[in-house]
């Protein structure tokens, strides 16, 4: 079954809340146990396989905004190649500090070789690119 979605892109103009699924890789772009960066439209996205099934969060750790898709996966989840701090998959719980707060995770859908990423278009509007964010 086909998904019309287009590349990387989401309805601007969707009603709030609901969720669409978009188009972000091949599923063959992602192999087992291995983790990538995708986008969907200036959303970015960490999007990882393991034991065979994709998963997708936000793309930065919340301890200090490193690159999740730089990172590896581990036995109890996703862990950040900067200070090691990993985050449950599924929840997006912080599993093993620094980091204390969760990642944003995303459904997924795997149909006809092709990963979809269920996104809100609050997602796509508060999730564009990301800086350090500020000592305060």
């Amino acid at each position: 079954m086909s998904t019309p979605e287009v590349t990387g892109t989401a309805d601007a103009a969707a009603e709030p809340g609901a969720v669409r699924f978009v188009r972000v890789a091949r599923s063959g772009q992602v192999p087992d146990g291995y983790v990538r960066r995708f986008y969907a439209d200036t959303l970015e996205l960490c999007v990882a396989r393991c034991a065979g099934r994709a998963y997708a969060t936000s793309n930065y750790c919340t301890h200090l905004d490193c690159l999740l898709s730089s990172g590896k996966l581990v036995d109890d989840g996703i862990g950040c190649s900067c200070h090691g701090s990993v985050f449950d998959l599924e929840t997006g719980e912080p599993v093993c500090p620094p980091a204390t707060e969760p990642i944003k995770t995303f459904p997924v859908r795997e149909e006809d070789g092709q990963i979809y990423v269920g996104v809100t278009p609050e997602d796509i509007a508060t999730g564009g690119p990301r800086r350090r964010k500020p000592v305060t």
